[in-house]
């Protein structure tokens, strides 16, 4: 069974991709080339030579960018796959598509949404060389603190259900959840290396399609595996669901 959803899941993940892909070309792009031209311009008032370009901007922007997203979702569609296949043994209660769209909604919270409300994603010419290292770890420690907060709240509200009942254990998780990752927040560095003179819409405007490329992938992801998974589940009489 696990072969089966591990393939559904790197189709769904594909798919997921494509669309994000789509919309990341529609909504992103027109902001990193504005990114770009504001960099290029600051170079060019400060004297300085362009870099070379290992790759060009077109293939960066086209099949650069297309393979760098359909790898990201196969990959992403195949772990969660894996974990649905795990969790969906110990929560026999919810259906498939039901599942599908917890887990996307969990893994979105945890893997995009906690971690960018503290380093939210910037383009290029936001950012100094020299703070690469600790950006980049301070954003993955993100990332780990927010698995960490996710597992807990989880933890603890399976364990209150038993005591107060779903809906009150629900409340308490989520309450305990938001109070951990305010903690996580005030106790993090902050990193604010915008420009001065760069366009606040610009980066505004990236950050949202950043986000928004997220939920697409995300929401895609649930939805279409949820559909795959429920053709090769057993339904409650024992029996595995045929297609239409």
């Amino acid at each position: 069974m696990v072969g089966r959803l591990l393939a559904r899941g790197m189709v769904a993940g594909i798919l997921a991709a494509l669309l994000s892909f789509v919309f990341a070309k529609v909504f992103g792009e027109p902001q990193v080339a504005l990114a770009i031209a504001f960099e290029a311009a600051q170079d060019a008032a400060a004297g300085a030579a362009p870099e070379p370009e290992i790759v060009s901007r077109s293939v960066q922007a086209s099949w650069g960018l297309l393979t760098a997203v359909l790898m990201y979702g196969a990959a992403y569609g195949g772990i969660f796959a894996i974990v649905f296949a795990f969790a969906y043994q110990r929560l026999a209660a919810l259906s498939p598509r039901s599942m599908a769209l917890l887990l996307s909604g969990v893994g979105f919270l945890t893997f995009v949404l906690i971690p960018d409300l503290k380093y939210p994603p910037n383009p290029p010419a936001v950012g100094q060389e020299e703070t690469i290292g600790l950006r980049t770890e301070m954003y993955f420690a993100m990332v780990g603190l927010s698995i960490a907060i996710s597992m807990i709240s989880l933890l603890v509200g399976r364990a209150l259900s038993h005591v107060i009942g779903y809906w009150n254990a629900a409340v308490c998780s989520i309450v305990l959840g938001l109070a951990l990752v305010a903690a996580v927040q005030f106790g993090l560095p902050d990193i604010n290396e915008v420009p001065d003179n760069f366009p606040a819409v610009v980066l505004w405007r990236f950050r949202e399609a950043s986000i928004g490329m997220q939920i697409v992938l995300w929401s895609v992801l649930g939805v279409v595996f949820g559909a795959l998974a429920e053709k090769c589940l057993p339904s409650p009489n024992g029996t595995v669901r045929k297609a239409a």
